[in-house]
């Protein structure tokens, strides 16, 4: 499933790119201008409905989108290459303790790469790491991080060994979140001593502010506090 998955986006954003070109290197008139932008709605269509994971339907729209454009460029009307776009697999990895706007912030990101996996933190390791549990079980933020439109598959992980599941999905790409108290050379190393010399290390260094799950804890007691009086 990952294989077809990863052609479909691959083929996606190959399209992209060559629309990108051909905006800028197009005969600037009405006609040409509407055809290229039918075949933009066509890419969101696709990239929608790889989003549902109705892979027949978007690469339809792909295909209808790649036939618009090949025609303007067949008539003279438009100049463009097709180009490879080789998609990787994107390890994220949090607590995803009451989802905000900053945890969408990091998976759209992490979705600008490739197809995002996500390691969800079991509750056991929740509390080790932050001396208090979280305020939702780990299944019910698997559940939430699930449904999430980026994410591609969300898993629990190891309540030992926490490069366990990151073995299991051999990712192309690990990133991490700006405020991961992670060091990047010490996970470097240790991927590389379980046999993941490929996989990269990247880092978010941006953040949205005034969200955090601590935050918004914070911000909710105060808010029932102020009710009451």
């Amino acid at each position: 499933m990952v294989d077809d998955v990863a052609r479909v986006r691959s083929y996606i954003n190959s399209l992209e790119l060559a629309l990108k070109e051909a905006r800028t290197k197009s005969r600037q008139s009405k006609e040409v201008a509407d055809i290229v932008k039918l075949a933009e709605l066509y890419m969101e269509d696709a990239k929608y409905y790889l989003s549902l994971g109705d892979l027949i339907t978007s690469t339809s729209c792909v295909a209808y989108a790649e036939g618009l454009i090949d025609a303007l460029r067949m008539l003279g009307l438009a100049d463009f290459s097709w180009r490879r776009s080789e998609v990787y697999r994107v390890l994220v990895a949090g607590t995803f303790d009451l989802l905000h706007p900053g945890h969408v912030y990091f998976l759209n990101r992490a979705y600008e790469l490739g197809l995002p996996y996500v390691v969800v933190s079991r509750d056991v390791n929740v509390i080790r790491s932050k001396g208090r549990p979280p305020v939702m079980s780990e299944l019910d933020r698997l559940t939430m991080v699930s449904s999430l439109k980026p994410v591609y598959k969300a898993v629990l992980g190891d309540t030992e060994d926490y490069l366990k599941p990151v073995v299991e999905i051999h990712p192309d790409v690990i990133l991490l979140g700006p405020d991961q108290f992670v060091d990047e050379n010490q996970l470097t190393r240790e991927l590389e001593s379980r046999g993941l010399r490929s996989t990269r290390v990247l880092r978010v260094k941006e953040r949205l502010d005034n969200y955090s799950s601590t935050q918004l804890i914070k911000r909710a007691r105060e808010v029932l506090n102020n009710s009451i009086k």
